[in-house]
């Protein structure tokens, strides 16, 4: 396996764990990351250790004071500097990507272009943090509102975008004034190694504050930790539900803010007039990209009887084509699951879809592949189910597709695509503009996001990104997402030489 893109990076045979990028752990501890793709150890990264905790929030809280004091185009000024080292290294970043997590070359690359577009838009916000204006009822008065920094913004990221979402949060922050302290996932530790080790030149280069941009390293543990700190005023976690619900638990008790995104489970509803081209490719990408391990992935087919049989031969037929191998080969379709907890989660998720009932078009399964003896690869399969088998309620973070046929009208395909726990994407393939409008409708899908022929996985950085329900509700990246990284502040201005009291009261002295 060529592994020059660590070179690349600055990462091969070091111990790559640090705290800004300038300074070592202590902890003798270290996180061993392997790569999913061939079981090979990539490198060991340094564990975060209590003493190390304290130093990273230590300069976090020192570095906001000077931080927030930087007008926000100047703050973007960095966060464009940023976005040209990305591009720089978009090609050995993409590629570390792809080899630790699994996914396709072709994606790890479009997370990377993920972070580049994050950047611009940040860029632009800088100079947009805007506040309003309001009439007061009191003559000689002026009232405005304005946008002021957080603070320290906790960033507990997943392995399956293990470079994207931590700068969906990180880049808007920044230009909002915030620090970040970055608890990346322990199945993906390079990643964040190499995106803190490439922001740190960027922030030494021009005089930065030392801590504005951290990361701890560890297990679920040191995300409790941040979970628990007053220190933190915002924590951001992408993860499972379960999860999500003991960390927003936590800040909460603690009158915390929580942004949350959580788990999905995504339908695709295909309707008699869809054209089915679209529905191909937008299902199949939806269900196997990633190797099923998108918040976004399709997981339930909803397909009207009239259209079902076709569209069940022609998904078959594609899943004969679905390549499966090394994802650094820009052949293969579909990479690895990321561990091999994940694929024994597979494998259970299989044989209760046989209990509940479900009947397999195409059979699911762990495969070897050549020159991967040690890679975790499965085959994406299709079942066809029924929606309240309890299986299909339950997300699992794999390429199984559950393939569910309705009759009638959409309202009837609409129900069952909200009666699920989770709420964060959806889409409906058809040219009935009727049906497209119900379906974005306060009647209509349920969920964050709701397309209109096109899949539910992928979303461009513009729009904010999140979902209802058990994803959490929180909103990242585009549109006004921004305002959950600073506190709104009402003012009001008297320059007249009364001191008239609000609502008409009378208080004569």
């Amino acid at each position: 396996m060529n592994t020059s893109f660590l070179r690349s990076l600055g990462l091969e045979g070091t111990n790559a764990g640090t705290w800004t990028g300038q300074r070592s752990f202590s902890s003798k501890k270290v996180i061993t990351s392997h790569s999913p793709v061939d079981g090979k150890e990539i490198a060991k990264v340094s564990v975060t250790g209590d003493g190390d905790y304290e130093k990273v929030m230590a300069a976090a809280a020192g570095a906001f004071e000077e931080w927030k004091t930087w007008p926000a185009p100047r703050r973007g000024e960095i966060v464009r500097l940023y976005g040209e080292v990305l591009r720089k290294n978009k090609m050995a970043l993409g590629q570390l990507v792809s080899y630790e997590m699994g996914k396709s070359l072709q994606e790890g690359l479009g997370e990377v272009q993920e972070m580049i577009d994050i950047c611009d838009f940040a860029v632009g916000l800088s100079r947009q943090l805007y506040g309003l204006s309001m009439h007061s009822e009191r003559p000689s008065h002026r009232m405005y509102e304005q946008w002021h920094p957080l603070g320290i913004v906790g960033i507990i990221s997943a392995f399956n975008f293990p470079v994207a979402v931590w700068s969906w949060n990180a880049m808007i922050a920044m230009v909002c004034g915030d620090v970040v302290v970055w608890k990346a996932s322990e199945k993906t530790p390079l990643c964040a190694v190499a995106c803190q080790k490439l922001l740190t030149g960027v922030l030494k280069a021009n005089n930065v504050p030392e801590g504005v941009s951290c990361i701890v390293t560890g297990d679920y543990k040191i995300g409790e930790k941040m979970s628990h700190d007053h220190r933190i005023p915002l924590i951001s976690a992408t993860g499972s539900t379960r999860m999500g619900k003991a960390v927003a638990a936590a800040v909460a008790a603690r009158l915390g803010r929580s942004l949350m995104e959580l788990g999905g489970n995504n339908a695709v509803i295909v309707t008699p007039s869809a054209d089915l081209s679209l529905v191909l490719t937008g299902a199949v990408f939806g269900a196997v990209g990633t190797c099923g391990q998108r918040c976004t992935s399709t997981r339930r087919l909803i397909v009207h009887g009239e259209v079902y049989d076709k569209v069940k031969s022609q998904l078959v037929k594609a899943y004969k084509q679905v390549k499966i191998g090394n994802p650094l080969d820009a052949k293969n379709h579909v990479g690895p699951l990321i561990d091999r907890q994940a694929v024994d989660t597979y494998l259970a998720a299989l044989d209760k879809a046989k209990k509940d009932g479900g009947k397999f078009l195409v059979k699911g399964g762990e495969l070897k592949v050549w020159g991967c003896p040690n890679g975790h690869y499965v085959q994406p399969c299709i079942v066809e189910a029924t929606n309240d088998m309890p299986i299909v309620q339950t997300e699992t973070f794999a390429p199984i597709l559950y393939l569910i046929r309705y009759e009638g009208g959409v309202e009837n395909a609409i129900k069952i695509q909200n009666d699920v726990p989770q709420g964060l994407s959806s889409a409906i393939m058809t040219t009935n503009l009727r049906e497209a409008e119900l379906f974005l409708s306060c009647t209509g899908s349920d969920c964050g996001i709701a397309n209109v022929n096109i899949g539910t996985s992928g979303a461009e950085i513009g729009g904010a990104f999140g979902g209802e329900k058990e994803t959490g509700g929180g909103r990242e990246s585009g549109s006004d997402a921004w305002k959950a990284y600073m506190r709104r502040q009402t003012n009001t201005i008297n320059y007249s030489t009364r001191l008239p009291l609000a609502q008409g009261i009378k208080f004569d002295f």
